[in-house]
């Protein structure tokens, strides 16, 4: 049996939803408790299926996982083994190739799965993260059937290592591995996101040196070893902007709380340009529009720039706003597969290469469609809100990769959203509430 999402469109949202952990943050700083020795308590942990496999990952390698509370977990990390690694585990997530970081740093070896995740129309290469652990002195190898064996029997050692093109993974990974290399590392044009000074701040808290983290230059002097602490994740940037997507879409008032603001401030300049009003608190922030959507222009860009992770659902709300929108892809050559689906539902988009042209509609039309990627998923849930009539929407398997009870929080703010249970052999659907 399967599962689809089904949507009955056009209802304003209303009311208050309580942003969770990063997910970004989560699946990168639950490999780094293995650098500890010790035992870390993470709180502020997702409910996503991302950091449930990650958590296996690690379960699988010997820590010991309890969880305090549903978002509160310890890790103990001191008796791991690497006789029977979890590789088929480690084959269902992107996010995997954190391992290969965090083990070179503690035990100088690694052999781990080549990682899973979202399907962007081809593999999603670690070849930045390859450099920057062979400058640190580590040996790399491709074995057969798809693992990356990585290994320096002398130790690691700090250099400067500058990175081609700005990586979120390889920067995050390289600092995983120098944390306890010995001298200083320096990561030059390395990535600014939030999650990797959410990571440098969490490895801090075990006892290392980690500085400039958020700027384009981040500095690593080695440590001797590491030690256990609690440490609170912060909360997701993309979750939260989603739902403010999802309002400026729908229509209605929505206040999101457990949020940085400083984090969102691209996301809310364009939302405001759409026709959206935006108001922050110390920790929430009130979004809300009456009035029609206005035509905009985005492009995709690193941190502090708009966010890649946010283009599919933007393209929602353009696609009833006057006017053409342009948006241009500047992180992820194919992230535009989720445009075929809203042509389903009558949106009016022409892709040449990295741009996109929405020509705003007059409206959207409930249509069955397919969630490819975790981001192309939220967008086909906006699509379903804003759509006269019934959307659903299959593979939710990629959207629960990374939404912490998506459905359940959309109900609570007057969404007519549910699961239905289908029979793949005969494509019969069920409400099962």
């Amino acid at each position: 049996m399967c599962r689809k999402i089904a949507i009955q469109g056009g209802k304003p949202l209303f009311g208050e939803i309580h942003i969770s952990g990063a997910k970004n943050a989560a699946v990168a700083i639950i490999p780094a408790t293995i650098l500890a020795n010790g035992v870390c308590r993470l709180e502020n942990i997702p409910d996503i299926v991302d950091v449930m496999v990650q958590l296996d990952i690690v379960k699988g390698l010997g820590a010991g996982v309890r969880f305090i509370n549903p978002t509160t977990v310890e890790i103990d990390t001191r008796h791991l083994s690497m006789d029977d690694p979890p590789f088929d585990l480690m084959r269902r997530l992107r996010a995997s190739y954190y391992l290969i970081g965090a083990l070179l740093g503690r035990y100088h070896k690694a052999e781990v799965a080549m990682p899973g995740g979202c399907n962007f129309g081809g593999v999603r290469p670690i070849d930045l993260h390859i450099k920057g652990f062979e400058a640190l002195g580590a040996a790399t190898s491709i074995r057969e059937g798809g693992f990356v064996c990585v290994e320096a029997p002398e130790g690691l050692s700090g250099r400067s290592i500058f990175l081609d093109v700005v990586s979120v993974g390889a920067t995050m990974n390289i600092m995983l591995a120098a944390v306890l290399a010995e001298g200083q590392t320096v990561i030059e044009n390395a990535a600014k996101e939030p999650h990797i000074v959410d990571l440098a701040n969490f490895l801090n808290a075990m006892g290392a040196q980690v500085m400039g983290a958020g700027t384009d230059v981040i500095k690593i002097h080695g440590v001797t070893s590491l030690h256990g602490c609690s440490y609170s994740i912060i909360p997701d940037q993309i979750e939260a902007g989603t739902y403010m997507a999802a309002v400026t879409a729908t229509g209605g008032s929505l206040t999101l709380r457990n949020i940085i603001p400083r984090h969102l401030e691209c996301i809310s300049a364009k939302l405001v340009e759409m026709g959206a009003e935006v108001e922050y608190t110390d920790d929430t922030v009130r979004v809300s529009r009456s009035g029609p959507l206005q035509k905009t222009n985005i492009k995709t860009l690193p941190y502090p720039g708009f966010p890649t992770d946010m283009q599919p659902q933007l393209a929602v709300p353009l696609c009833l706003a006057e006017g053409a929108s342009v948006i241009t892809e500047g992180v992820w050559d194919s992230r535009y597969r989720y445009v075929d689906e809203l042509r389903k539902m009558g949106a009016d988009i022409h892709v040449d290469g990295k741009v996109a042209v929405v020509n705003g509609v007059g409206r959207l039309t409930g249509a069955p469609v397919t969630a490819y990627d975790l981001r192309a998923g939220a967008a086909m849930i906006i699509a379903g809100l804003v759509a006269s009539g019934e959307t659903t929407i299959d593979e939710i398997r990629h959207i629960e990769r990374g939404y912490d009870n998506i459905v359940g929080k959309l109900q609570s703010v007057g969404a007519a959203i549910d699961y239905i249970e289908c029979d793949p052999g005969t494509q019969e659907t069920r409400n099962i509430g």
